[in-house]
């Protein structure tokens, strides 16, 4: 993977000095983690061929193996309150469809929050972290990105098989994972020098959200709830308008949002 993904980048590229690769990782958010505990700068990116806890939002998974997939992490130091990064996933799926648009043709849309979607079926997902100081301020954030690459049905796990899809199940023809992590990675650099115009980003991330105008269900716990979801706020979270004809704001760690009937 090293070789060829230095081939794709330009010579230019700013971070090209701070990407790491990885056979087998337990999580590429754990590691770039350990990496910035001990001082790792601003562009640090770890890549990994395999994951064995990859990991997902509310603790879940993420199914990782080998040669098969995009498992990437970035860490940034953007010097900032927490409160002007409250946007950052919706930022990051913006960032992410753009790359995959780039490099495979195909832009895919967003499950709120992170999820990135193709024909109903989810194609990969997003983690941000924030790791905050004594004052608040942001010491460093953390963009994991799991993309499905070239499995094919059958290669998911029987309970994932109706609800996940690949690069390949997509375009219909085996994709470099190499050529698509390069225009991840060049559209995330690009995201780095705009972090902060979060009415623009969170505009473009509405255009993308399948979720808005959906039927869903809001889970939390053994309660669950109905309705229809009708906004993102500046911060990311989601308005619901419930069947009693309340309106609700959830966050994301608050709550898993569903379809009415399914996945989306």
């Amino acid at each position: 993977m090293e070789t060829n993904l230095l081939s794709h980048l330009p010579a230019s590229f700013p971070w090209r000095g701070k990407l790491h690769f990885f056979e087998v990782l337990d999580s590429t958010n754990t590691q770039i983690r350990r990496m910035a505990v001990s001082g790792a700068p601003n562009g640090t990116v770890v890549l990994a061929d395999a994951q064995t806890a990859g990991r997902g939002r509310m603790g879940r998974s993420f199914h990782s193996p080998a040669s098969s997939g995009i498992y990437l992490s970035l860490l940034l130091r953007p010097d900032c309150p927490a409160q002007k990064l409250l946007h950052l996933t919706c930022a990051v799926a913006v960032a992410a469809a753009d790359g995959i648009e780039k490099a495979v043709g195909i832009r895919p849309g967003i499950k709120w929050t992170n999820d990135l979607v193709v024909d109903r079926k989810k194609l990969g997902g997003i983690l941000t972290e924030l790791v905050l100081n004594a004052t608040g301020e942001v010491e460093y954030a953390i963009i994991g990105i799991g993309i499905n690459c070239s499995q094919s049905t059958e290669d998911f796990p029987d309970e994932l098989q109706e609800m996940a899809t690949s690069l390949s199940l997509c375009t219909g023809r085996p994709v470099c994972r190499e050529a698509v992590i390069k225009e991840l990675l060049l559209s995330l650099e690009k995201l780095s020098q705009t972090l902060f115009s979060a009415d623009s980003l969170l505009a473009r991330y509405r255009a993308d959200c399948i979720t808005i105008g959906q039927e869903v269900s809001i889970i939390r716990g053994e309660d669950v709830e109905h309705g229809t979801a009708l906004d993102v706020t500046e911060n990311g979270a989601l308005t619901v308008l419930l069947r009693d004809g309340t309106i609700k704001t959830v966050q994301s760690g608050e709550v898993s949002i569903r379809g009415m009937y399914g996945y989306v």
